[in-house]
């Protein structure tokens, strides 16, 4: 059950600690200085945090099993970073800049999942796509 939970924990804790950095980062900082610092400390984390995930390859030797995806992730991660800095600069409230972006991924995520993962789709998440839809409807009615 721990193996299963833990993720999601982590991400959940995770988002809670980034929306309110990214809220809380100064209007008057650079935001590209900003993210610079930010990824000069995640890449430090993650060299010190490498030492200790034992595999059957070196932390070196683990680049030439890289692909696409860790440079596309690169260039991802820059637009999730300065899309939620925007967002908070230009006044969406922290409950619901990430309410908003995150149903509406949730939702386009949907059709990805079914025709490029072979994943199914039943009754209960057409319900969920349902009330996801009229929460950033109603989101929306009541947003200033």
């Amino acid at each position: 059950m721990f193996n299963y939970a833990f993720p999601i924990v982590l991400i959940v804790v995770s988002n809670i600690v980034y929306n309110v950095c990214q809220k809380s980062t100064p209007q008057n900082v650079n935001p590209f200085t900003a993210m610079l610092v930010t990824y000069l400390t995640a890449a430090i984390l993650m060299v010190i945090a490498a030492q200790f995930y034992k595999t059957d390859k070196g932390f070196l030797q683990s680049f030439n099993d890289l692909n696409w995806t860790s440079f596309a992730l690169g260039f991802t991660i820059i637009g999730l970073e300065l899309g939620y800095l925007f967002a908070y600069r230009v006044g969406w409230n922290i409950s619901v800049g990430s309410l908003v972006a995150n149903i509406i991924l949730a939702i386009m995520l949907i059709p990805i999942g079914i025709l490029f993962f072979k994943e199914g789709f039943a009754l209960k998440q057409i319900i969920g796509v349902v009330f996801c839809t009229l929460g950033l409807i109603l989101t929306e009615v009541s947003h200033p």
